[in-house]
């Protein structure tokens, strides 16, 4: 059965390949990725952030950085303070999405792995 295309799904261009792969290597990161959970009730400082991400100040300014060059933060400045929120929720959908089908894909594997153990006997103890 041919699979049905929707506007999404249509060919990009290397460009547009090239930027879809430069947003997925930015959320590949696991600091990023903390950033943004932490991020995901609302606006933080970074000194909130170091504390609530476990990292040190320059690596989460560092990374703070880049997530707003990609638009997905925007940072306020106040004093010497810099405070951050999410630009993009749409970040959330997408994180949404993949942590929806690793569960699926666990559930799975682990039902296999039960149907798998059903009639073997252990023997050693």
């Amino acid at each position: 059965m041919p699979r049905k295309t929707s506007p999404s799904s249509a060919l990009l261009s290397p460009a547009a390949l090239a930027f879809v792969a430069g947003r997925f290597r930015l959320l590949s990161d696991p600091t990023r990725l903390a950033l943004l959970q932490a991020l995901h009730d609302g606006e933080l400082s970074v000194g909130q952030l170091v504390a609530r991400t476990r990292g040190n100040q320059g690596n989460v300014s560092k990374h703070l950085g880049l997530l707003a060059a990609a638009h997905l933060v925007r940072k306020r400045r106040a004093g010497n303070f810099a405070y951050y929120s999410i630009s993009d929720p749409v970040v959330f959908e997408l994180c949404d999405l993949m942590c929806r089908k690793l569960s699926d894909q666990l559930a799975s594997q682990l039902a296999a792995l039960a149907r798998s153990g059903r009639g073997k006997t252990r023997g050693r103890r």
